[in-house]
């Protein structure tokens, strides 16, 4: 029996969101990082660049580069996820956090990167 997730599916409806209504040259994409990995495969996967704590959203539009965590409501974000956050805005993305479906869309949409709402 597979375990409900509550930020799984406020990913998948985000990318749902990006099909439908996301601005034209928006390149968006979850990098695969989470999830269980066996030590061996996590230190192959760390020597090839994989860096704990990066954002669920990457959005790369008009030359900029966007950063959303997501969070199921009542959601924490870690330590780690905070300093990756702060060190992406360092090197001048625009990053946020988003508590639930309703916070995720209105990040994106004054962003730009989402037009008006349609689904």
């Amino acid at each position: 029996m597979r375990r409900y997730r509550p930020e799984e599916a406020i990913q998948r409806a985000v990318f749902a969101h990006f099909a439908v209504r996301g601005a034209r040259g928006v390149f968006a994409f979850h990098p695969a990082n989470g999830g269980y990995r066996l030590p061996a495969d996590a230190a192959v996967l760390k020597g090839l660049g994989l860096v704990p704590g990066v954002p669920d959203v990457i959005a790369i539009y008009q030359g900029q580069c966007f950063a959303l965590e997501l969070k199921a409501p009542g959601g924490c974000v870690s330590e780690q996820q905070r300093a990756v956050i702060a060190a992406m805005e360092a090197a001048g993305a625009t990053c946020g956090i988003a508590e639930g479906l309703d916070a995720a869309l209105r990040t994106l949409e004054s962003w730009g990167l989402l037009r008006g709402r349609a689904m």
